[in-house]
């Protein structure tokens, strides 16, 4: 593995940075899913609440499209709320690209290169604080960072697409040793800007979340065991079943 950055003297800051950015065009909603409304709540009200109920987050940055206008008011820091909330419009035409951004963004409000930055996503309406400080616990002293995963429980199929149209399991692939990867995902600021910048050149090819950039960079995050809970709403039948979930914690 290369050498890591050696670490900065200062005390490290956590951010969170949640790309917001995304139209949901599989999830049956009218509109951009993370403002569906699910338990009385927009999908990304449930998000930053998680959050804001952890301490050690000293910020959230919401990336959001350039012509939003559904994203809630940035909230400055107070006594009372002590996170403060920023809402930047810089989204990109990809998530990587709208992290990217974002991560320039938070480098302009004055964060550090060795300050955390936890990206989660926004249409992971179900991650809990416990979720949040069981990473910033696993990922504190570690020098790459980590994501919340889960080892595959299920048979894994390779899939091959017959002439007719018909898609077909072409073989069983063996589970051990892979998992599924969920947010929030934990590195340093520095490092994972470097490691998206690294692939902007391509569009990003290949990087479908932050652990992939830190991967291609020739780094190694940590698995941190996350919750079935924790799940990303991408169609109909995922709103079903995170309104039972959120019905059943209220209870």
């Amino acid at each position: 593995m290369p050498a890591h950055p050696s670490p900065d003297p200062r005390q490290p800051r956590c951010y969170a940075l949640i790309p917001c950015a995304g139209s949901g065009s599989r999830s049956g909603q009218s509109g951009p899913k993370q403002y569906a409304r699910l338990a009385g709540q927009r999908l990304v009200e449930h998000t930053l609440a998680a959050f804001a109920a952890v301490p050690a987050i000293g910020a959230v940055a919401l990336v959001v499209a350039p012509d939003d206008r559904e994203a809630p008011a940035p909230l400055p820091a107070t006594p009372a709320h002590p996170q403060h909330l920023w809402v930047w419009p810089v989204g990109g035409a990809s998530r990587a690209q709208s992290v990217y951004n974002g991560l320039q963004a938070l480098a302009r409000e004055g964060a550090q290169p060795n300050d955390w930055v936890l990206v989660h996503d926004a249409a992971r309406c179900l991650v809990t604080p416990l979720h949040i400080e069981a990473l910033l616990a696993a990922c504190q002293e570690h020098p790459v960072g980590g994501l919340l995963a889960l080892p595959l429980a299920d048979t894994l199929k390779a899939a091959e697409v017959l002439p007719t149209g018909h898609t077909v399991a072409a073989a069983t692939l063996p589970r051990e040793g892979k998992w599924l990867a969920q947010t929030p995902q934990m590195f340093r600021l520095g490092a994972l800007t470097a490691a998206l910048q690294a692939a902007e050149p391509s569009g990003f090819a290949g990087i479908t979340d932050e652990a992939s950039a830190m991967e291609a960079a020739g780094l190694q995050p940590l698995l941190v065991p996350g919750s079935a809970q924790n799940f990303k709403l991408t169609y109909p039948e995922d709103f079903v079943l995170a309104a039972a979930v959120l019905a059943a914690r209220s209870a």
